[in-house]
């Protein structure tokens, strides 16, 4: 008699654990992460640096990999970008919520477990799947913090992290690389790195993203050439 595949009848809703503990549903949403676009984040001395590889097609606009939730907080995604489309929403919403609730900025914490508890709640309930998104999410209160969510809703806060179909490989190069206090241009320096691991990358289409405690910026590649960034 013909073995049964061992998700067979278990992998059709997400409330039901095969007989080995296991949501096969929230690990088809990982491999779909896998799958995704790479993006990486590094903290620094004077706050985080967010990166990814622009990938342009002459008949499409360029899409966005990383995403402002609020002056001070943003966030890269790897995975189903239309996921991830509506959790930076709801995310940008909470951030607005908090200010005029509280008179003041979210906090980079609060934030990413609002949004890891939101990836979470969709592992338990029957008629929906969870979230195909990983996000990395970074930014500066009174110092740089940042946090990986996965779509189980794991929350991992991290000084160096990337996600996407080479993390397993910059993971291991951040492990051996990453210095406490580096400056700005070792960070880049470092992000750049990372991202070439995906294979040839110019200037062009690196896409960083720095916060700082007091500015949000998006170097150009004229930017990158004056810090002395090699490729």
């Amino acid at each position: 008699m013909e073995m049964m595949p061992e998700s067979m009848g278990y992998d059709r809703a997400i409330v039901v654990f095969s007989p080995d503990g296991r949501l096969f549903q929230v690990e088809y949403a990982r491999e779909a992460v896998k799958r995704g676009a790479t993006a990486v984040g590094v903290i620094f001395k004077n706050g985080v640096i967010f990166g990814v590889k622009k990938r342009e097609s002459a008949l499409v606009k360029p899409g966005e990999k990383i995403f402002k939730l609020d002056n001070h907080i943003a966030a890269a995604t790897s995975g189903l970008v239309a996921d991830a489309r509506v959790l930076v929403d709801s995310g940008r919403v909470k951030a607005q919520q908090n200010r005029m609730i509280y008179d003041e900025s979210i906090s980079v914490s609060t934030m990413a477990r609002y949004i890891a508890d939101r990836q979470q709640v969709f592992t338990q309930y029957a008629g929906v799947r969870p979230y195909g998104v990983s996000f990395l999410i970074a930014g500066v209160n009174d110092e740089a913090k940042l946090f990986e969510t996965d779509p189980s809703g794991l929350l991992l806060e991290c000084k160096a992290k990337a996600i996407g179909r080479s993390a397993e490989k910059i993971n291991e190069m951040f492990e051996k690389k990453y210095k406490q206090d580096m400056n700005e241009k070792e960070a880049v320096q470092l992000v750049c790195d990372a991202l070439k691991k995906e294979g040839k990358m110019t200037l062009d289409e690196l896409v960083i993203h720095i916060i700082t405690k007091d500015s949000y910026r998006e170097p150009a590649t004229e930017d990158f050439k004056k810090l002395g960034i090699k490729i």
